[in-house]
């Protein structure tokens, strides 16, 4: 039975008990568990018959775990922090349902500024902590990075998109749950071109959100042999974008894409003062952030515009987290990038379990392995009985398979098709998956 893979590197509603080979105690908090039950050699051989040891399973122990949660609490994407951290008290509270005190959770602001977040973060790279999930920006997650890495911390995103974050610079101890925007940028290109759409212009935020996805759309565009009339960054903090709308007019495009945060709102505003009356897409960024505020009290501005959005309920995802989600999160909790955020904790919890280890340095080795290769399980009840009791398991968890790649990432992502509504709501039209090697 293999306990350990050696690759390069959710919860039942009704918990089971613990079976025979399973944990007897819940150690100390911070303390080094060891194997239980070994190997036992079998019965003594006939003469002239091969002789085997037989063997037991391998129960393994509880293996505490202290995380740090650094998310927006403040800041561009405060709208969204319940979304994800409801759904790290929610994952807390199963996990310890089953193991009492296995995962503590303290939680504090990134304040969706790199500033506030290297301020932040330093308070869980003392040796109190075994882990950091977040930051939910890409491009704060990226200016925290050093800091973290050299502390030989692991930290995991359950909302980082960027594209940047699939470099092998940033392995081992970078993992995220939320898939590459090298998925989600052809996706979005591909349905522009299935809406019949031939002359698209590109722009994107300069920064480690923008580039890679805005970059993967005008490639995926320009290769399908659509024409790209405008294709460049922008600065994301300026106040005024009326020079950038009436490039886009000029250009002649048909039908525009924007990969922004915030700020895509007064560009749609911009564009319309500068007449553009083609199709316009947008994509996770500009639904999390752009409501009635950015648009001058006046959503119906949103009407039409389509886009597509790493999926809330993931049709390949286990499928009780949303029921379990709605009834434990406040009334009116968004549900963005939740499934993700449990997926991140759940993950490293696992880890750390099959490794018989809290420090990073060591069960950063199982993060991918636990993801793939062994046997599927999916609620994180049944997956931690079947690693104490030394199953080698799959974790495919509430956003769906995670079967990690090398660099510690989804290799397949889901994604909704929405189409903002007059009221500005966005239905999902339908779900689209793509892959980091189709």
């Amino acid at each position: 039975m293999k306990l350990r893979k050696l690759s390069g590197f959710g919860v039942a509603l009704t918990l089971i008990a613990a079976a025979c080979t399973g944990p007897s105690a819940t150690p100390t908090p911070g303390a080094t568990s060891t194997p239980g039950a070994t190997s036992t050699p079998g019965a003594t051989s006939t003469p002239g018959a091969t002789s085997t040891p037989a063997t037991t399973p391998v129960a393994l122990q509880p293996i505490p775990m202290r995380i740090g949660s650094l998310l927006p609490q403040t800041g561009g994407l405060a709208p969204i922090i319940e979304s994800l951290e409801q759904a790290l008290k929610m994952g807390a509270e199963e996990i310890n349902a089953v193991s009492p005190n296995l995962v503590t959770i303290d939680y504090v602001d990134d304040g969706t500024s790199a500033t506030i977040a290297n301020q932040n973060v330093d308070q869980f790279l003392t040796g109190q902590h075994n882990a950091i999930i977040g930051p939910a920006a890409s491009g704060v997650a990226n200016a925290v990075w050093d800091k973290v890495n050299t502390a030989h911390m692991v930290m995991c995103s359950g909302t980082s998109t960027g594209a940047l974050f699939s470099a092998a610079s940033f392995d081992p101890n970078h993992v995220r749950t939320a898939p590459s925007d090298l998925i989600q940028g052809p996706l979005l290109a591909n349905l522009i071109i299935e809406d019949g759409h031939n002359n698209v212009a590109v722009v994107w935020q300069q920064t480690d959100y923008g580039v890679g996805f805005g970059e993967a759309i005008r490639d995926t565009l320009t290769a399908s042999g659509a024409t790209v009339p405008l294709a460049q960054g922008f600065d994301p903090n300026q106040t005024s974008f009326t020079d950038l709308a009436q490039a886009i007019v000029n250009s002649g495009a048909e039908a525009m894409a924007m990969i922004t945060y915030a700020e895509g709102g007064q560009i749609l505003l911009d564009l319309g003062s500068a007449g553009f009356t083609g199709q316009v897409y947008v994509a996770d960024g500009f639904v999390d952030t752009v409501g009635a505020d950015q648009l001058g009290g006046d959503l119906s501005i949103l009407e039409g515009v389509r886009g597509t959005y790493p999926s809330v309920a993931p049709a390949n995802g286990e499928p009780t987290f949303q029921t379990r989600f709605a009834a434990f999160a406040p009334p009116g909790t968004p549900t963005v990038f939740s499934a993700h955020m449990y997926d991140c904790l759940a993950t490293l919890v696992l880890a750390a379990q099959v490794a018989q280890s809290a420090d990073p340095t060591v069960y950063v080795n199982e993060i991918i392995g636990v993801t793939s290769g062994g046997e599927k399980c999916s609620l994180i009840a049944d997956c931690l009985q079947k690693v104490w009791a030394g199953t080698d398991i799959d974790y495919d968890g509430a956003s769906g398979p995670l079967d990690f790649t090398e660099h510690g990432e989804p290799g397949l992502g889901t994604y909704d098709v929405f189409q903002f509504q007059a009221d500005g709501s966005h239905p999902n039209e339908k779900q689209i998956q793509g892959s980091l090697n189709p």
